[in-house]
């Protein structure tokens, strides 16, 4: 049976009607499912296929209000998105605490289900439970409405980030040691004043190359009190809100409610496994930080805080390694990456990418549909949305646009960025593969009979990985060559590959230790819920990160995955974990071999959530994963 991919407006006006269609219609689809079951035979097993024709229903509505309220221009589409978006979480809400529909689910019974049915059913019952299914009806009621406020909070804390872009003015002197293109691109006013906005593009670049302490001391401030002060109040009350809503459940606090559902299984796990690798990374991290102070002091530096410890690293990178950051960039136009990324990955995978002629909600946006080289079916579709621009979501990350179901709908995702037109830093490149690593586990775990199963549906503490996998091959030098070429077309030298990735090697303990500190931020917030944030932040600063605050931040105010990931951040190093694990199975002499990307293709991404991720993991490998190649690494 082939599939079509969903019809976007042709008509820049036509959003509007498009989105009611496909948002608002698909909730009122989702309720006539839900309907549907109530009215079925106890026991039948069709209760659970209505179950999955709801939840793809609602999943459709979620998909498209996310996307459009992060990347549509139009700030009256984002208002609409975000309202249906409201609607669909009361929707989800109402429906996890009927106690009818749970009932029905509950009555099915199991032994004429296949595996599969058995842990989409298992799945339901569990997220009705976690909801409060089984409460008195006050404390449903009170759940009810502190979910409604949740979602209020989460997208005032978004759309906070998202739209409270600030600049910072800075002397023309200023752009002293940043490279010819970003200078070209950031003339002086008429006072001889250069503005650097705090998106990826101006600040990333600024707080490494400038030689000028104080203009970058002056865009580090206004970098990291992003969404101040408005989000210190709405952060406050998502927190206790958190903490209300998990003890209601039953939960000492809501790291324990969130970390149920994950591979770690509990919420002290969390602080064990950071403490852990907190530890682990300190003597390295301290050498680090002495390389780095001793660097600084040649300029005058007095301490690595927030406004230098970019500039310093790279200062290192460049005088002890030969790695220049922007001679290395000379080698990565955008276009060309973009177009080595999908000949990298569509070799490895075994995928072809077909260009698209097609109106989305921007015209920088460039879709594909994804084939299976060898058998020609085409397996789903990506739109790629990577350069800046006022009111889009201003980091990196993949949004679901359709999830795949077999014989039902054809997955489409889309990457969300935020990278120059012309010259990318490695670090830049590097983040691209890590990001379409989501898109590639989006399509090729798009084929499922239950939407449940679809796409990157794992453990959220392992939806990392695939990513953290991916980047590898942004590090070799056999890939790089492919495409990787200068203004005259010759290719990054492999020598200069090999003097980047040793100089990747300075730092690790020092980076290390900084994701910690974000891990115990995310998570000791949600614990303590403290009265005032910016204290404990100050706090914590010291006992985990070896980078100096600076007086005046809020870090937190501006820290989007205090949302998403609320006391989870943890996820990111416990799937690199992973990730070093799963690469061992690779030859580094040949990460073009096909045979064991097949077998990688199909025992981790095309399951999706079918299995448990450690079960997937000891398939792939022939073993339980371990810790030995992550320390292995970690410790040089």
């Amino acid at each position: 049976m082939s599939l079509e991919p969903l019809s976007l407006p042709a008509d820049p006006d036509g959003w509007g009607g498009w989105l009611d269609e496909r948002g608002l219609g698909s909730l009122r689809l989702a309720g006539e499912e839900i309907a549907a079951l109530k009215s079925a035979h106890p026991q039948d097993t069709a209760i659970l296929q209505l179950w999955n024709d709801a939840a793809v229903a609602l999943s459709n509505a979620f998909a498209v209000t996310s996307l459009l309220s992060s990347v549509h221009p139009d700030p009256v589409v984002i208002e609409q998105a975000e309202a249906i978006e409201v609607e669909a979480r009361r929707f989800h809400t109402d429906l996890l605490l009927d106690r009818e529909v749970f009932d029905k689910l509950s009555s099915i019974r199991t032994d004429p289900l296949d595996d599969g049915a058995r842990r989409v059913l298992a799945d339901a019952l569990r997220a009705f439970r976690r909801a409060g299914v089984d409460k008195d009806e006050a404390t449903r009621d009170r759940l009810r409405s502190l979910n409604e406020r949740e979602t209020e909070l989460s997208q005032a804390f978004s759309r906070n980030i998202r739209d409270g872009r600030r600049e910072a003015k800075v002397p023309e002197s200023a752009l002293a040691g940043l490279p010819a293109d970003f200078v070209a691109d950031h003339p002086a006013d008429d006072d001889g004043l250069v503005t650097i906005t705090t998106e990826y593009p101006d600040v990333h670049p600024f707080l490494t190359y400038s030689t000028d302490a104080d203009a970058r001391r002056t865009v580090a401030l206004e970098y990291f009190n992003l969404a101040w002060p408005a989000n210190d109040e709405v952060l406050g009350d998502l927190l206790r809100l958190r903490r209300d809503k998990a003890q209601l459940l039953g939960y000492a606090d809501w790291a324990d409610f969130d970390a149920e559902i994950k591979m770690i299984g509990k919420g002290a796990a969390i602080m064990e496994f950071v403490d852990k690798v907190a530890a682990e990374a300190l003597p390295a991290g301290e050498r680090d930080l002495a390389v780095l102070r001793e660097r600084g002091a040649r300029d005058g530096i007095e301490q690595i805080d927030l406004s230098s410890w970019r500039y310093c690293f790279e200062a290192v990178k460049r005088e002890r390694y030969g790695v220049d950051a922007q001679q290395v960039r000379r080698y990565f136009e955008f276009a060309k990456v973009h177009d080595g990324l999908l000949a990298v990955t569509g070799r490895l995978f075994g995928l072809r990418y077909e260009p698209v002629a097609l109106a989305t909600w921007h015209d920088e946006v460039s879709t594909y549909d994804v084939h299976d080289e060898a058998t020609g079916e085409r397996l789903g579709r990506i739109h790629l949305d990577l350069h800046p621009r006022d009111r889009k979501y201003n980091h990196a990350a993949q949004f679901d646009l359709v999830s795949g179901v077999r014989d039902r709908q054809l997955p489409e995702g889309v990457l969300v960025c935020n990278f120059n037109r012309g010259l990318m830093d490695h670090d830049e490149v590097v983040t691209l593969f890590h990001e379409f690593g989501h898109l590639l586990h989006h399509v090729l775990a798009g084929r499922h009979e239950w939407v449940r199963f679809s796409g990157v549906a794992t453990e959220w503490d392992f939806v990392e990985a695939p990513s953290q996998l991916l980047e590898e091959w942004a590090w070799d030098a056999a890939v790089l060559r492919t495409f990787a070429t200068d203004a005259e077309g010759t290719p990054i030298p492999a020598e200069l590959v090999a003097a980047m990735k040793e100089a990747d090697e300075f730092g690790k303990g020092f980076l290390a230790r900084t994701q910690m500190f974000y891990a115990a931020v995310s998570y000791l917030l949600h614990v303590e819920v403290p009265d005032d944030l910016t204290a404990r932040l100050f706090e914590l600063y010291p006992l985990y990160s070896l980078v100096t605050p600076l007086e005046g931040t809020h870090f937190h105010a501006g820290f989007g995955h205090l949302d998403g990931y609320s006391s989870g951040y943890y996820t990111y190093m416990w799937s690199l974990v992973i990730a070093k694990d799963l690469f061992s199975a690779f030859d580094p002499g040949d990460l073009f071999d096909a045979g064991v990307a097949r077998r990688y293709r199909e025992r981790i991404l095309e399951p999706g959530g079918s299995r448990d991720a450690a079960a997937l993991v000891a398939d792939f490998l022939g073993r339980p994963y371990d810790t030995e190649a992550f320390s292995a690494w970690l410790n040089g």
